[in-house]
């Protein structure tokens, strides 16, 4: 944590000299604070701003970094200070300038923090006097008899999450209620444990006046891509049936185009290397097995992590999104130890 943070938070005043270390700092990743709208100009009101709602969800992110993290709260920070806080204040402002309820898309693959991200997110807005709940993908799962029925009439889906195992319409339905500012709405839910793990949906969450809507998922705002590309597709796109899946999974995405319409603005969870999944997913796993609880082998972990990749591989859906500024509006990089990159929203013009 660098030494002017702590001047902040160990002081009222604003001192001259961690003032000015803090405006070079903002100022240094020009990337970061283009994307937060910072310049030379409004840099010192910025920093007032961010420095007092600092204090102000303080006490609440240490409940949180203790109880989630099992870390001291000193070591999240800087990136609360860098990131949390004033992406914070920006979904603020966006739902502002709207004047309806903002849907906000997070889209990460396995372990790139999207829960973390949506619970302190939350948490910064609620101070913001922003009413913001969360929506996986994964909610919208189909129920567990008519999933059945899927596997029957497709036995490639032999797992929940690929396009086609998800209730499209309850999704539109549930996202146009609360852009309308219906109240309640009944924001589905899925048990995981339900059925030994093979999942159903369970009691409906009831909410009333939503202002930002955090809708999370590993494919969400995904776009379909061109069938021939999948003639040369990556491992552990290899065989003719992993060629055909991956063909027919694509074609699915179309139905979701309507949910992704929904959204008035797009963030992207970036690993640096897409593999760092199948690591992280590995280290959970084995943190779970250390811990008493039931997790898979490697080999187990594997398979389950190629058969998502067979479906959406990232490196065909997922890096040319990144670039795309038609359809992403924010993307954060992730380093193999989960420590945040590069923060921008169109690095080839910036």
């Amino acid at each position: 944590m660098n030494l002017w943070l702590g001047e902040i938070l160990a002081t009222d005043a604003v001192g001259e000299t961690w003032q000015q270390q803090a405006i070079a700092a903002t100022l240094a990743d020009r990337l970061r604070a283009k994307v937060f709208g910072i310049t030379p100009e409004n840099v010192n009101e910025v920093i007032k701003e961010r420095s007092h709602l600092l204090k102000s969800v303080l006490p609440a992110f240490n409940h949180f970094c203790q109880t989630t993290f099992q870390v001291e709260p000193h070591e999240m920070l800087q990136v609360l200070w860098d990131l949390w806080l004033p992406l914070g204040i920006k979904l603020a402002s966006q739902r502002q300038q709207l004047g309806h309820p903002l849907i906000q898309g997070i889209l990460g693959g396995q372990g790139t923090g999207k829960t973390t991200m949506c619970k302190i997110l939350s948490l910064i807005l609620d101070h913001l006097g922003y009413r913001t709940v969360s929506l996986s993908l994964d909610d919208l799962y189909k129920t567990y008899s008519d999933r059945l029925l899927l596997t029957q009439q497709d036995p490639r889906l032999i797992w929940r999450g690929p396009p086609g195992t998800h209730d499209v319409d309850l999704g539109l339905n549930v996202l146009d209620q609360i852009r309308q500012s219906q109240n309640p709405v009944m924001l589905p839910r899925f048990d995981k444990s339900a059925f030994g793990g093979a999942g159903d949906r369970t009691t409906p969450e009831i909410v009333t006046g939503v202002d930002i809507v955090l809708f999370e998922g590993w494919f969400v705002g995904v776009q379909p891509i061109n069938a021939d590309i999948f003639d040369t597709a990556p491992p552990p796109i290899v065989t003719d049936e992993d060629k055909a899946f991956a063909r027919d999974m694509n074609l699915c995405l179309h139905d979701y185009l309507p949910l992704w319409e929904q959204l008035d603005s797009l963030i992207i969870l970036y690993p640096t290397d897409y593999r760092c999944s199948l690591e992280w997913r590995k280290q959970a796993e084995q943190q779970m097995i250390a811990a008493g609880k039931s997790g898979m082998s490697n080999a187990e972990i594997e398979q389950f992590v190629n058969y998502f990749w067979r479906s959406l591989h990232p490196e065909l859906f997922i890096k040319p999104l990144v670039k795309d500024v038609t359809v992403v509006d924010l993307v954060i990089e992730i380093h193999a130890d989960h420590s945040f990159g590069a923060v921008y929203c169109d690095r080839i013009n910036s």
